[in-house]
């Protein structure tokens, strides 16, 4: 299992990437900057890759509909060449309220967009020439689109690599079966390790088993919250906020996908509840509402016993990268956590 984590710089940008060599000392192999509607994932990866040397890089993740295909390929590209074929392209289709809200872009065919849009990255990063007669993605613009001047091109620049890889953030059956079948990882949302067979095992199934072999096991990506505490009430706290947030709040009501999610593993008339709350104004009541067992079970929080034991369940229910987001009081304390965690995978 790689151990990576998510990048969080509520304490600073700069003083956190300059925190980076440590979590490297301490054994993290990869860190994923977030993109939602704050700063662009891009720069900041261009920063962490000058002042890290063998960690990988990730973005956590970049929005599918704000960069054309071919502009979403050069961008991994040139991540990956400043950071020495460092990279990994995480995509995802965010969800409408931020597309259509945000970015004023139409959100729609997400599954179509992805599949072509991976395509077309990997017909770039090949230095094929692009043609692509796709649904929702045409280069060059066909006749009577645009100015009729457009002509097949390809990257002038040489790619580090042919192949850079991707990683889907993918929750519905169906973009959790194309994640499996096209895509170098996956990465859904709070993972619940005794549950997710239920919910996302037959779509894995059904996009594994037309998977093409030469892509590699599947790179279940996953995060958490994490921290190794006797007293783990308060920073569960936090998580359960968060659960609060996105069960009731990350989506219109019959529209928010981590809502859907919470249903799928059983917690039908609490999501309902929580969203209710939520919309309502009443966030800390939408908060206590999060059930106790899935703010537990999606955490990496308490006494080191019950982390190794956690770790343990989401290492059987497959998950090969765990993005864990250190939760200590100090830098000190959450190098030495991470240290700690990373001999407990090196030990499962």
């Amino acid at each position: 299992m790689r151990l990576g984590m998510m990048m969080s710089y509520s304490g600073g940008f700069a003083e956190t990437v300059g925190e980076l060599v440590d979590y490297e000392a301490a054994g993290i192999d990869i860190v994923a900057v977030p993109e939602a509607y704050g700063f662009d994932a891009v720069s900041q990866l261009g920063f962490v890759a000058a002042r890290t040397t063998r960690m990988q890089i990730a973005s956590g993740i970049m929005q599918l509909y704000t960069r054309t295909p071919t502009l979403t390929a050069m961008t991994a590209a040139g991540l990956d060449y400043v950071s020495g074929g460092r990279f990994t392209l995480g995509i995802g289709a965010s969800g409408p309220q931020v597309i259509e809200g945000f970015h004023g872009v139409s959100y729609d065919a997400p599954l179509g967009r992805t599949r072509e849009l991976v395509e077309i990255c990997r017909q770039v990063w090949r230095r094929e020439t692009v043609v692509f007669p796709g649904k929702h993605y045409r280069i060059p613009l066909p006749p009577g689109e645009g100015t009729g001047l457009g002509k097949p091109l390809k990257i002038i620049t040489h790619p580090v690599r042919p192949r850079i890889p991707i990683v889907l953030a993918a929750v519905g059956p169906k973009n959790v079966a194309m994640a499996a079948e096209i895509a170098e990882g996956w990465q859904p949302l709070f993972f619940h390790p005794e549950k997710a067979s239920l919910v996302w095992g037959s779509a894995l199934a059904e996009g594994l088993a037309r998977r093409d072999p030469a892509l590699g096991p599947l790179d279940v990506v996953v995060s958490a919250p994490f921290a190794i505490t006797e007293t783990p009430g308060p920073l569960e706290d936090v998580h359960r906020a968060m659960l609060a947030l996105y069960i009731g709040g990350m989506g219109a009501r019959g529209r928010n996908f981590s809502n859907d999610v919470a249903r799928r593993y059983g917690y039908a008339a609490e999501a309902a509840l929580i969203q209710d709350l939520y919309l309502g104004g009443r966030k800390a009541e939408a908060a206590a509402a999060v059930p106790g067992d899935l703010v537990r079970d999606t955490a990496l929080v308490g006494p080191a016993g019950h982390v190794k034991e956690r770790l343990a369940a989401f290492a059987a229910a497959g998950v090969t990268t765990l993005l864990i987001s250190p939760m200590g009081p100090t830098h000190a304390e959450r190098v030495r956590e991470v240290a700690e965690l990373r001999a407990l995978v090196d030990a499962l």
